[in-house]
């Protein structure tokens, strides 16, 4: 199969490419869904490991912008020490309970993100280390939800356009 493309990390870009690309990711599904499921994982997983060194996260916090994060009670009580303040603290100033009972981050964009970057890396959330959770298996049953992404993350933009090219995938514009 075809060499992969240059990767591209300008978001109006990846947004202007985005928005032409519904119909073809619609078809891109199903040729995912059709293909072998353990095939996909390891193409994937490979993508993610060549494409995700090349970009600085950091100079995007897309994630960080648009992201309702979960937090585990061991993260917020981590957290809570790493900030000296106890846990009824940062939940009242940075958490809320979710109706069946999850901690998730009371706001969007997220209260650690300082311009692009995140002012507590290193205690981040085990959501926010995952993310874009490429690297886990069954992509092709995720591959909605990361698609829901496509125009907001580079990474998950550049491995799936590579993943096309990888797979073979063809499409012909519907007219």
């Amino acid at each position: 199969m075809g060499t992969l493309p240059n990767i591209v990390t300008n978001l109006d870009t990846i947004k202007a490419i985005a928005a032409t690309r519904q119909q073809e990711h619609d078809a891109f599904r199903i040729f995912i869904k059709n293909s072998n499921s353990q095939q996909i994982d390891e193409l994937v997983h490979t993508l993610n490991n060549q494409i995700t060194p090349q970009i600085d996260c950091t100079q995007c916090g897309n994630c960080c912008k648009s992201l309702m994060i979960n937090v585990t009670p061991a993260e917020a009580s981590s957290l809570a020490t790493h900030l000296q303040t106890n846990l009824a603290g940062l939940k009242e100033k940075y958490l809320e309970e979710s109706q069946q009972g999850q901690l998730v981050i009371n706001q969007i964009p997220c209260h650690f993100l300082t311009g692009t970057r995140c002012s507590i890396y290193e205690q981040r959330f085990t959501e926010c280390r995952d993310f874009p959770h490429l690297h886990k298996p069954n992509f092709a049953n995720r591959l909605f939800g990361l698609l829901i992404h496509y125009a907001a993350c580079p990474i998950i933009f550049n491995v799936i356009e590579a993943l096309k090219i990888k797979t073979g995938f063809t499409y012909t514009q519907q007219a």
